[in-house]
C-alpha cells in the first residue's frame, strides 16, 4: 500500500485545535463555554489528543470477567438449588450472603467449588466457622468478604469490640486465604465522589496493612459499586489498580494486582418507572467490564421493592450474558488502553485520590478519621452536592425528576421497604448511611397516591 495514504494529512497540534474552536465560538469564551468542572474538581475539556495519554501500564486481569449471582442463605437446600440453576443458566460465580451459620455441605452440594468462583458475605463474624468452611472448600477461587472496618463504618459498631474483632480477623488471616474485603461500595452508595471512593478504599486497605503487616496484602480484595457516569467509572476502576500498585511498591511486596468485585450502584435506582433501572445497570455493567473488574454481580431491576424472584434475576444475569457472549465483551478489559479521554481521567482521578489519601495518613489514618467523623463529613458534603444537582435536574433520573408518569403507582407493589430505615441503637461512631437520590421524591409520591 502506498505510503502516500499515510502522509497525505499533516498532524494538528492541540493549540491549533483550540484556536480553531475559539474562532468558531464567535466571541464566546472558550473556558466558560466548553470547559466544565466535576465534583472531583476535574476540568473536562471538549477534545483530547495523544498528549493527554500517560502511558501508564495497568495490571488488568489476564482473562475476562466472571458473572456473579447473589443468593441469600435462608434455607440451605433452596439456596443450593438456586446456585446450581444459576450456574446452568450462565453464571460462573456465586455470592452467598448469610446472617447466621449454615450447613455448608448441603449448601455446596453439586457445585464444582474448584471451577466456580465463590464469595461469602456474612453479617456476622465467626472465625471458627469461616476457617472450617474454607478448609472444606479448599480453593483459591473462594473469597470471604469480611470487613470489620467496613462493618464499623456502616453500622457504627464493631461486631464485638475493636480488640476481639481484630483477634478473630488475625486468626482468619493466619488460617485462610482471600479473607479480607474492602467495602468501597459503601462510599459510592452513600454519595462519595470518585476521587473520595478511591482514596477511602486505599486508606481503608492501608489500615489493615498497618495492623497485620505487609503479608496481609495477598488476603485483601475489593468491592466497588459502579455508578452511571460512564467514562469516569471506567477510569475509577483503572485508577484504583494504579493506586494499589503504588501503595504496595512502598511496602516492597511481590503482590501487585487488585482483585475487584463490582456491582451496580443502588444510589441512582428508582422505585417509579423501575424498568429504567435495566438501562442504568447495563451502562454500569459496561463500565465495570471496560474498567477491568474481575467479577461483576448482577442486580435485578426490581431489587428495591421485590423479594428475590426468578424473573428479575434472570433478566439481570442475561444483561451480563449478552454483553459477554453477544456484544464482544468477553475479554474487553484492555479496550480502554490508549483512549485519550479515559487515560486522562484515570491519571487525574489517581492524582486527586492520592492527595486525599496522604491527608488521611498524615491525620492519623483511616480508622482515626472514621472515629472522628471526618470521613462521614466529607461524604455527606459530596452527597449534598449530588442531591442539589438532582434537585436542579443536572443529574437526571428518567421517570423520577424528568418526564414523570403521574399515573404510575407503587403503593400496592412493595414487598420490601425501599428507603433508609431509622435505627434506634447506640453506636460508637456516626455510621455512613447509604441512601438513594430519589428517596425524598418517592416518599412524597407514595403519600399522595390514592388521595
Amino acid at each position: 500500500m502506498s505510503a502516500f495514504l499515510f502522509t497525505e494529512f499533516e498532524g494538528t497540534l492541540p493549540a491549533a485545535w483550540k484556536q480553531k474552536i475559539q474562532v468558531d465560538l464567535n466571541g464566546a469564551d472558550y473556558n466558560e463555554t466548553l470547559l466544565w468542572k466535576t465534583n472531583e474538581d476535574i476540568v473536562v475539556k471538549p477534545f483530547y489528543t495523544k498528549e493527554d495519554r500517560n502511558h501508564e501500564v495497568i495490571n488488568l486481569p489476564k482473562k475476562g470477567f466472571s458473572i456473579c449471582q447473589t443468593i441469600f442463605v435462608d434455607d440451605e437446600k433452596i439456596a443450593n438449588s438456586l446456585a446450581v440453576d444459576a450456574i446452568k443458566r450462565g453464571a460462573n460465580s456465586i455470592q452467598f450472603k448469610a446472617e447466621k451459620k449454615f450447613n455448608y455441605t448441603v449448601l455446596l452440594q453439586n457445585l464444582d467449588v474448584k471451577k466456580t468462583t465463590l464469595y461469602f458475605n456474612f453479617s456476622f463474624l465467626n472465625d471458627e466457622f469461616q476457617i472450617a468452611l474454607s478448609n472444606f472448600i479448599n480453593s483459591k477461587n473462594t473469597y470471604f468478604q469480611t470487613d470489620i472496618i467496613g462493618n464499623l463504618a456502616v453500622t457504627g459498631n464493631w461486631f464485638v469490640n475493636l480488640k476481639e474483632d481484630h483477634r478473630k480477623l488475625e486468626n482468619l488471616v493466619k488460617k485462610t486465604s482471600n479473607c479480607i474485603t474492602i467495602s468501597a461500595d459503601v462510599y459510592q452508595n452513600a454519595g462519595a465522589n470518585c476521587a473520595q471512593q478511591l482514596a477511602y478504599a486505599l486508606a481503608h486497605a492501608n489500615e489493615y496493612i498497618h495492623h497485620f503487616g505487609e503479608e496481609v496484602t495477598s488476603a485483601i480484595h475489593f468491592n466497588f459499586a459502579v455508578g452511571s457516569n460512564y467514562f469516569f467509572e471506567i477510569a475509577k476502576l483503572r485508577a484504583f489498580r494504579i493506586l494499589w500498585k503504588t501503595l504496595l511498591s512502598e511496602y516492597k511486596t511481590t503482590q501487585t494486582e487488585a482483585h475487584i468485585f463490582a456491582q451496580p450502584t443502588l444510589r441512582n435506582k428508582t422505585l417509579y418507572d423501575y424498568n429504567v433501572n435495566m438501562l442504568r445497570t447495563t451502562s454500569e455493567y459496561m463500565s465495570a467490564i471496560l474498567g477491568g473488574a474481575n467479577t461483576i454481580a448482577s442486580i435485578s431491576y426490581d431489587a428495591l421493592f421485590h423479594k428475590s424472584n426468578e424473573f428479575g434475576e434472570r433478566i439481570a444475569r442475561n444483561q451480563l450474558l449478552i454483553l459477554q457472549k453477544e456484544a464482544g465483551f468477553s475479554e474487553a478489559q484492555n479496550i480502554a488502553d490508549g483512549t485519550y479521554y479515559i487515560e486522562s481521567l484515570t491519571q487525574q482521578l489517581a492524582e486527586k485520590a492520592l492527595v486525599i489519601f496522604k491527608q488521611i495518613e498524615k491525620s492519623g489514618g483511616f480508622l482515626h478519621q472514621l472515629k472522628a467523623g471526618v470521613i462521614q463529613k466529607k461524604i455527606d458534603e459530596s452527597a449534598k452536592k449530588e442531591d442539589a444537582d438532582f434537585n436542579n435536574k443536572n443529574i437526571v433520573l428518567l421517570g423520577t425528576n424528568l418526564q414523570v408518569n403521574k399515573y404510575d403507582t407503587m403503593k400496592n407493589n412493595l414487598d420490601l421497604y425501599p428507603f433508609v430505615k431509622q435505627r434506634n441503637i447506640k453506636t460508637i461512631i456516626t455510621p455512613i448511611i447509604k441512601k438513594r437520590l430519589s428517596e425524598t421524591i418517592e416518599k412524597e409520591r407514595l403519600a399522595k397516591e390514592n388521595v
